[in-house]
């Protein structure tokens, strides 16, 4: 009797999951958009590339001090219900943000009020994201079942990196034909199209009720448990020092103006190249799940990772050098198709929310701490350097955790239960 053929979309069968995956793509879309649009406006209205450096520091900062708390709350409550209410403070503060950036506005409260404002916005946003994060985690394990979690993992990561290439660009195009105000009123829409796909899903049952333990000691549970399991901490270490140390992407402008020489339009086509090689690898691994070899291929990945980042380092050819990016994109899909895998398989339903939580600290926010290093690093190092040395420490992580962890050389997918 032969095997049934396994379907790629099968997580997609679920309208619930189309529902998540919907929401999930329009959040990232207006949440880069944004990104976008607020570096601009501060850069405008300060010509201030330091303050530029410390946007990201300014999410990044409540979203990890934060963190436990918010999958603490998350484990207690209805995840859906969370997960509507915190996308309905990011529409909020979206709303706050075309308010105070209005030409109006600005003239009448002044530049240096505005810009504050514009910093506690975004601090606000971190700390939205403290409990949006481990909300939306813990909702898209209740909404398939545990044999299709490696298929809704692929289908929700290649969302949010599809939304991760269209957003810059869409907010970038938007903001230079329509302006910052009506740029913003479209990202207002977005996300309130997103808080409907959410609504569309049922509100599911909590799965943790707290005992007689203090908030502290079941917030600390989360990290705990991460601490206690070997394969989970050495796969978001990994992940952790990955980024950390191979976060080129913050170098970017200098390597498009300074060393490639294709100015802004070349930025363009250098940021969308890592998501662009991730979505690639996401729909392959769609139809081509891996199962066997899990832990070997996940540290192959990795090391990949960090070779292709030191080739890009010394590239001084624009094609090679999207070559190269594209293919880290590549490679650190198959390390995130892997890791939420292991992740979502391995955690109880009722710490979902408290080991998102601890896998955004290290994980979540590295993407910004990695840019402030890769900035720090080319200040006292030089650009290339800086990147060189980055690709070269994740290679040397790589080497060290194959021979003091054997628990990740003997992953296989199907153990992590």
């Amino acid at each position: 009797m032969s095997t049934p053929k396994k379907d790629p979309y099968i997580a997609l069968r679920y309208k619930e999951f189309r529902a998540y995956v919907l929401a999930r793509f329009l959040i990232t879309i207006a949440v880069t958009m944004q990104a976008i649009i607020i570096g601009y406006e501060i850069y405008e209205l300060t010509n201030s590339k330091l303050l530029l450096g410390f946007i990201g520091l300014a999410e990044a900062i409540p979203a990890i001090g934060n963190a436990l708390y918010g999958g603490y709350i998350a484990d207690k409550s209805d995840k859906r219900t969370m997960l509507v209410m915190f996308v309905g403070i990011y529409t909020i503060l979206c709303a706050a943000l075309l308010f105070f950036t209005h030409t109006s506005m600005i003239a009448s409260i002044g530049k240096d009020n505005v810009v504050i404002i514009i910093f506690v916005i975004i601090f606000l946003t971190g700390i939205a994201r403290s409990f949006s994060g481990p909300a939306s985690f813990g909702l898209a394990a209740q909404i398939v079942p545990r044999d299709v979690y490696q298929s809704a993992i692929t289908w929700s990561s290649s969302a949010w990196q599809l939304g991760a290439v269209l957003g810059p660009g869409i907010g970038g195009l938007l903001l230079g034909i329509l302006g910052i105000t009506h740029t913003l009123s479209i990202i207002v829409i977005i996300l309130s199209i997103a808080v409907l796909a959410i609504l569309y899903i049922e509100k599911k049952p909590v799965q943790f009720v707290p005992q007689n333990e203090s908030v502290v000691e079941s917030a600390l549970q989360g990290l705990k448990f991460v601490f206690h399991n070997k394969v989970i901490l050495s796969c978001i270490t990994l992940d952790l020092f990955a980024v950390l140390f191979g976060g080129a992407i913050a170098l970017l402008p200098v390597y498009a103006k300074d060393i490639l020489h294709v100015g802004a339009e070349g930025l363009g086509f250098l940021r969308a190249a890592q998501a662009i090689g991730a979505i690639i690898m996401l729909m392959y691994l769609a139809y081509f799940p891996i199962k066997k070899n899990a832990g070997i291929i996940l540290l192959l990945a990795v090391f990949g990772f960090g070779v292709f980042i030191i080739l890009f380092g010394i590239s001084k050819i624009f094609w090679f050098s999207m070559f190269c990016l594209m293919m880290s994109g590549a490679l650190d899909g198959i390390s995130v198709s892997i890791r939420h895998t292991i992740v979502q398989l391995s955690t109880p339903d009722e710490m979902r929310g408290r080991v998102s939580a601890v896998n955004s600290m290290f994980i979540g926010s590295s993407n910004e701490i990695g840019e402030f290093e890769s900035g720090a690093t080319a200040t006292a190092m030089g650009t290339v350097p800086a990147v060189i040395f980055g690709g070269c420490m994740t290679c040397l992580v790589v080497i060290v955790t194959y021979f003091i962890s054997p628990s990740i050389r003997k992953m296989e997918l199907n153990d992590a239960t």
